[in-house]
This record gives C-alpha cells, sequence and structure tokens, in this order.
C-alpha cells in the first residue's frame, strides 16, 4: 500500500518532496530508482527508535504511516512531537480508539492527525457523511464491501493477499465490534455470514463481519444525530474464506506461544513467516478486477425516512499499472495534497467524517478512475446520481 501511496505522489503532487522511509533501506532505495528524480529518496527508519524517528520527521510537512497498525501510536506520537501532519490506514477499532484520546494534543499543536483514509476506513466513512450531510437524523450506517479478480495469475499463492496478511488474520481470529442499540456489542469471529447482492459484474458475495475502525468512529461522530446501529461487513472470496477458517481451527492465528522442542514459537508469526517467504505471484496479461465499497446510511431528510446508498465503484488505474488496491493507496495521498492546499482545516486526532470535504474528495477519486454514486430509497422515491463533488 506504501508503494501505491508513493506512486500517487510522484504522479500528481508534482512539487512534493517525498521521502521513502523503511527498515528495509534495499528495497526502499529499489523502490525510489525505479523514478530516475532526485525529488524521491529513501532512507532507513526504524520506528521503534522515537529518538531516531524524530530527527527523520522533524521539517516534513507530513507523515503518511503505511506501517502495520500496531505502531501507528507510536509514529502519531512522535509526528506530533516533530511538529508534522499524520495520516495512516486504520487502526483494527481498538487502535483508533486510543489515538483518538490525542486530539487534545494535536489541536493545541495546531495539527491534523488522519486516522483511517485508505479504502475502508477512510472512502467508506466519507461515502458515509456524504449521505449524513443530508439528512437531520442519521439512525443506521452499515459499511460493505465487496470485489471479484479475473485476472490471470501464474504459480497463484495459495493464500494470497495484497492486504497485510498478519491484519487480515486479526480481522478473522477477533470478535467483530458493532454499534447496536446505541452500545458496542462483541460477537464470534466470523459471524453474521449472508449472501449480500452488490451491483454488477461483482454480483452476490459471502460477506461476514470482522473487526474495523469504522465502527469505532462514526458513532461518535453522529451521536448528536441520533445513532443508534454502525455495522462493517466484507467478503474475501469463498476460497480464500474457507482457509483462514481452517487454518483459524487449527490454532494458525494464535498469538499465544506454543512450545516446541525445547523453544516458544508463536503460531501467527509462523504462518506469516511462511506465507511471505513464498513466490510472489506473476500476473498475466491486464488486471481484471472490480471492487464495491459501499455505505447504507439511514435517517431521516425533510420530515421523511430515506435509505441512502453510497458506492464507490474502483477498477484501478491501469496506466499506473495498479489494480483495485489503488481505493487504499490513493487516499492518503490526496488528504495529504488536501491539507497541504488548505482544503482541509480541522485540526486534532480525528476519522476523515469529521475533517474532509466528501465532494472535494470524490472529485479526486474520480480523476484517477473511481466513482461514486448514490442510490436514494424511500417513500416511492428512488434515484442515481453520480455525485461530481
Amino acid at each position: 500500500m506504501g508503494r501505491l501511496t508513493v506512486k500517487d505522489l510522484f504522479e500528481t503532487a508534482p512539487s512534493a518532496k517525498i521521502v521513502v522511509a523503511d527498515f528495509n533501506l534495499p528495497a526502499a532505495k529499489k523502490l525510489t530508482q525505479t523514478y530516475r528524480n532526485p525529488r524521491i529518496q529513501a532512507t532507513f527508519s526504524d520506528i521503534s527508535d522515537p529518538k531516531a524517528t524524530l530527527a527523520l520527521l522533524k521539517n516534513s510537512f507530513a507523515v503518511i504511516n503505511c506501517a502495520p497498525y500496531a505502531w501507528n501510536l507510536q509514529v502519531m506520537r512522535t509526528a506530533l512531537h516533530a511538529g508534522c501532519h499524520y495520516l495512516d490506514l486504520g487502526g483494527l477499532f481498538y487502535t483508533t480508539q486510543k489515538q483518538l484520546e490525542l486530539d487534545s494534543d494535536f489541536k493545541k499543536a495546531g495539527l491534523t492527525a488522519l486516522l483511517g483514509i485508505g479504502a475502508a476506513p477512510g472512502i467508506t466513512n466519507l461515502l458515509a457523511r456524504f449521505a449524513a450531510d443530508q439528512m437531520e437524523k442519521v439512525f443506521e450506517i452499515h459499511c460493505r464491501v465487496g470485489g471479484i479478480d479475473e485476472t490471470k495469475v501464474i504459480h497463484p499463492s495459495p493464500l494470497s493477499s495484497s492486504y497485510s496478511l498478519e491484519t487480515i488474520l486479526e480481522e478473522f481470529s477477533s470478535p467483530p465490534a458493532i454499534f447496536s442499540k446505541k452500545q458496542f456489542i462483541f460477537p464470534e469471529p466470523m459471524s453474521g455470514r449472508e449472501e449480500y447482492a452488490f451491483p454488477p459484474p461483482i454480483g452476490t458475495q459471502k460477506i461476514m463481519y470482522t473487526l474495523h475502525s469504522e465502527v469505532a468512529t462514526l458513532p461518535l461522530t453522529y451521536k448528536k444525530k441520533g445513532i443508534q446501529e454502525v455495522s462493517f461487513k466484507i467478503g474475501f472470496g469463498e476460497n480464500f474464506t474457507k482457509k483462514i477458517e481452517l487454518l483459524k481451527d487449527l490454532g494458525f492465528t494464535s498469538k499465544q506461544p506454543v512450545p516446541i522442542n525445547g523453544a516458544e514459537v508463536i503460531p501467527r508469526h509462523v504462518l506469516v513467516k511462511l506465507v511471505n517467504a513464498l513466490p510472489k505471484p506473476v500476473t498475466q496479461g491486464p488486471l481484471k478486477q472490480q471492487e464495491i465499497l459501499r455505505s447504507v446510511v439511514k435517517g431521516i431528510r425533510h420530515s421523511k425516512k430515506e435509505t441512502w446508498v453510497v458506492d464507490c465503484r474502483v477498477a484501478g488505474i491501469p496506466k499506473w499499472d495498479m489494480g483495485i488496491d489503488a481505493d487504499t493507496g490513493c487516499p492518503p495521498s490526496i488528504a495529504a495534497q488536501m491539507l497541504a492546499r488548505g482544503e482541509i482545516k480541522t485540526t486534532g486526532a480525528i476519522p476523515p467524517e469529521i475533517a474532509i470535504p466528501p465532494q472535494s474528495f470524490f472529485k479526486e477519486l474520480k480523476k484517477r478512475g473511481m466513482h461514486v454514486t448514490h442510490q436514494i430509497l424511500g417513500d416511492n422515491q428512488q434515484s442515481k446520481v453520480e455525485t461530481q463533488g
């Protein structure tokens, strides 16, 4: 995802100086050398060393944190001390809740920390805000994500994912958070599985609850509008889901040490290490992917009950050789540039739906081939309109 963010910044922010900071310096150099441009450079970064990270971030405008979410708080605090804005891809509910506690510190410093500005969380939050802004009362927000990938692949991985496998294992093995009847509940992992109809060509997919940051922030944002229900469900593909379910049942998603021949190993770490050591799949021909990010918002507008279904359709950016992961990699670049242009004025540690004007953001998505539409249902009324911003 970090590589995609770098690509978006390079292509769309011609005056920006980009520093790719990574613990794996050879990999960072390999990436930056492909651009052959002095305004993008690589440097070593060990974010477990706060002093070194502070020195690195000094005099930066913003840091886009694409490291695993477990590092969010540490990088965020270092950004605060360095006096630069902060953006990340989400904190998997619990970390996001802790990050929100730094709101007053960022406000005092006149800085903005955008918590979760990828696809989901991120775009889903802004789809919800677009609908909620039209309503006097907001009772329910339900985020749904589904996609298909028909790309031909040579030697596909038995457990392939472009997202962090460790984070996916967290989603599958942790009780999901649901906001129901104005309180949080935590059902069994992988619960709530159902057939859900997305627009063609994606079609019907089996989706389920997973732990996600939208559920941590949307109930707070729309508390005054009467919010009662917030949920998140996603479809990973039935074959992938069954494999993870089997690994979960066997104990490979556990973080509890297991004694083996006098040593202790953590099953999840072993699994991630083995998967990451597999040869990378090689695509054959063009990418053929589609994804729908959806927020369903129920409330009252003009004294009438309405349901707004707001979709972001994603097919990738072929000219950048970028698939549907563009919807996660591009948003932090867009938001950082909006901060630089003064289009995001709110300070503090805040989620996207509070800070970012949705229509301006949707205009930027459209430039990258991601299209937002909405449908209004209620009182025998139905319409579908592309939102231009």
